[in-house]
């Protein structure tokens, strides 16, 4: 039986440019696809094995991937201990931010690096899609990592609007009132992301329900796979910019 990747067609998909660009190797039906699937694991590239002399200067990424990591993990910590005080229904959820503040020790402290912590990460995500985009970084063989990178910013934008309506006080009804309604107007999917966001036609029990739900679990889970994927791709494809010497490729 003749082989899937031998037909014409599958041939002249997987030589091209968007297929390398999204996998760094072949399908594993050999020895060396099948090694390479293992040696490329995440955590074998957590740390990179050389790096560029240039990209040691603080004024060449700023550090600005490295500090929204370590925002988000600030974010993941603090927001686990905040749900040990949080109930997401309509009639604890501002008591509870209350009694989180006035009468839980170190409870301020702790609501204020979450909520401190997510606006830093939103600027720093921000700024270093700024960084990449003005030094070329986004180019060949990194357009599939830019993607990613992009589907991160709107992520992280998701979380921090989904996050603005769990303290459940006025400043937060009306703002997700009129965020939900902009959405309602966009083209074709609009209406459809509205009515899934909010439960029902204003905001009340289901759309908090849904919004604690996207902002603990789904969010996060997500913003976690794919940070991780960045971070491999990182490392597979390196971080140059276009005016500076590609290193050798490592095989993978």
């Amino acid at each position: 039986m003749q082989p899937i990747r031998s037909y014409p067609a599958i041939q002249r998909l997987t030589s091209g440019r968007v297929w390398r660009s999204f996998f760094r190797h072949g399908w594993p039906d050999n020895p060396l696809d099948r090694s390479l699937v293992m040696t490329t694991n995440i955590f074998f590239h957590l740390h990179p094995v050389k790096v560029s002399l240039s990209s040691l200067r603080a004024t060449y990424s700023f550090g600005l991937g490295i500090i929204s990591v370590v925002l988000f993990g600030i974010l993941t910590l603090t927001g686990v201990l905040l749900m040990f005080y949080y109930v997401p229904t309509v009639e604890r959820a501002y008591v509870d931010i209350v009694e989180l503040q006035t009468q839980v020790a170190f409870g301020q402290l702790m609501r204020n690096a979450h909520r401190w912590s997510a606006h830093l990460m939103v600027l720093a995500v921000v700024l270093h899609m700024t960084r990449v985009f003005y030094t070329g970084a986004y180019k060949p063989p990194r357009e599939f990592n830019w993607v990613v990178g992009v589907i991160l910013l709107l992520l992280t934008l998701f979380a921090s609007f989904t996050g603005y309506l769990l303290p459940w006080d006025q400043l937060s009804f009306w703002a997700i009132t009129v965020g939900t309604n902009i959405a309602g107007y966009a083209p074709v999917l609009g209406s459809t992301a509205r009515a899934v966001l909010m439960g029902g036609q204003e905001v009340g029990q289901e759309a908090l329900t849904r919004f604690y739900a996207l902002h603990i679990m789904v969010l996060p889970l997500a913003l976690t796979l794919l940070i991780s994927l960045h971070l491999w791709r990182m490392r597979k494809d390196g971080g140059l910019a276009a005016n500076e010497a590609p290193e050798a490729p490592d095989g993978g």
